[in-house]
């Protein structure tokens, strides 16, 4: 099982949740997000301790092949790790962006598409964020809205509190609002189109590059009644929150100890702790402490986990399996 450093990122709309929520002794101000676990090109993950401390995430997958990723997911993926993990911390609102799905991204930038997924860990009273369309609207409408800055009143808009969970496949109009801290999951690619930043400006001056031309291809303007995912978490259970091509994800909220069968399992896990914290022994007798704000990924070799919290604790457990 590993542990690695965090790669802290310092944004223009970034906030000062993250290090204390982690309990990192740093002072780096206006950290928007924490890249928990990476594999993107010159962001790559490095193992904080253990025997394997220094090596990179890709070094790990090209000596352990499929006893980490899993044998489907190492025929598919090959040396690359197929999920990107993160905590994100929005004093601001975020740009109003787009991701392209996986034919427009290899196309235009030989990379994989994004689709993703936002839990709430927490949330200031009033935040919100948007996810979607709220009514049908056709390219030439959309273009019209960015030009006469109303792209806002195209889109849903949801109040937001801590547990909330929305899924966001690729194609689906969506911005963080300020005060909102989450937890995301999504396919390895670091492609973003930029629709709209309310007209602000980098450190230097100079209005944020928009992307509105490639974003028109990219976006899929089905309008649906409600973007919200539900789903009814019970203690002590493993609740699945969301199922697709490119990953699951389930939440377990624990009171007391509880053992993870992953023996028919043919995939890694990554555990990532949002509350609480607690110990991790898996079936080959290894064993981690792990803390609110930290992620493990657990090698597709691991027959099972028992993790015991040391008080109530929360984890997002996250697979590939197609």
């Amino acid at each position: 099982m590993y542990k690695f450093k965090p790669i802290l990122k310092s944004m223009l709309w970034g906030g000062d949740k993250i290090i204390p929520y982690k309990n990192l002794d740093l002072k780096m101000k206006s950290v928007g997000e924490s890249w928990e676990i990476s594999g993107v090109k010159e962001n790559e993950s490095v193992v904080a301790e253990g025997p394997d401390a220094g090596m990179t995430l890709p070094e790990l997958i090209a000596r352990d092949k499929a006893s980490l990723l899993g044998q489907s997911n190492y025929e598919r993926f090959g040396k690359e790790f197929p999920l990107l993990i993160k905590f994100i911390d929005a004093r601001q609102d975020l740009s109003i962006q787009v991701h392209p799905n996986d034919r427009l991204a290899w196309e235009r930038h030989q990379s994989k598409g994004k689709t993703e997924m936002w839990y709430v860990v927490d949330a200031d009273p009033n935040s919100r964020l948007r996810s979607g369309f709220a009514k049908q609207v056709t390219p030439e409408e959309y273009e019209a809205s960015i030009a006469d800055n109303t792209i806002t009143d195209l889109l849903k808009e949801y109040d937001i509190h801590k547990g909330d969970l929305f899924f966001l496949p690729a194609g689906r109009v969506h911005s963080i609002g300020a005060g909102a801290f989450i937890a995301e999951i999504q396919q390895t690619s670091n492609i973003t189109y930029r629709i709209y930043d309310f007209n602000r400006c980098d450190d230097s001056g100079k209005p944020r590059e928009l992307h509105t031309e490639l974003s028109k291809g990219a976006i899929d303007y089905t309008v649906l009644p409600d973007y919200r995912t539900y789903y009814d978490a019970k203690d002590d259970t493993c609740t699945q929150l969301v199922s697709c091509r490119y990953f699951t994800t389930s939440l377990l909220r624990l009171t007391r100890q509880y053992n993870m069968e992953l023996d028919e399992l043919d995939s890694f896990v990554v555990l990532i702790c949002t509350a609480g914290n607690g110990r991790i022994t898996d079936s080959n007798g290894n064993s981690v402490t792990i803390h609110q704000g930290e992620s493990l990924l657990v090698p597709a070799a691991v027959k099972g986990v028992e993790i015991t919290p040391e008080n109530d604790m929360e984890l997002l457990a996250s697979w590939i399996v197609e």
